[in-house]
């Protein structure tokens, strides 16, 4: 089973949404807690981008320079689910998010993702 994301939809500027990611179960069988993990976006005629990962402890974290200061990360390991709060939502937000487990990690430096291992994704649209 894939991740699950949830939580996406249509917000004014300014506006707040949270996502959420459940991985019961990966098709890895690695538990959740084994991975680091990413939420990543991709805009229509875009490539997709990595938007924030935490640590498999939540202990470090690295957030694209666009959503500083607005967006948080956490994660819930005992319910095997990844968090995005975004606060102060800008159109520039607006793509498909995803979540992901991800293979290369720097704390503050760079997130990339494993293939392979995408959802459905949630839709984010934020109009001015």
């Amino acid at each position: 089973v894939q991740p699950v994301e949830s939580g996406g939809g249509s917000v004014q500027a300014g506006g707040s949404l949270k996502l959420s990611c459940t991985a019961s179960r990966l098709l890895s069988g690695v538990p959740f807690d084994g991975y680091v993990w990413g939420w990543f976006r991709q805009a229509p005629g875009k490539e997709r981008e990595a938007v924030s990962c935490i640590s498999r402890h939540g202990d470090s974290t690295y957030y694209t320079d666009s959503v500083k200061g607005r967006f948080t990360i956490s994660r819930d390991n005992a319910q095997n689910t990844l968090y995005l709060q975004m606060s102060d939502l800008k159109p520039e937000d607006t793509a498909r998010y995803y979540c992901a487990t991800v293979n290369a990690y720097f704390a503050g430096q760079y997130c990339y993702p494993s293939p392979d291992s995408w959802g459905q994704g949630t839709q984010v649209t934020v109009s001015s």
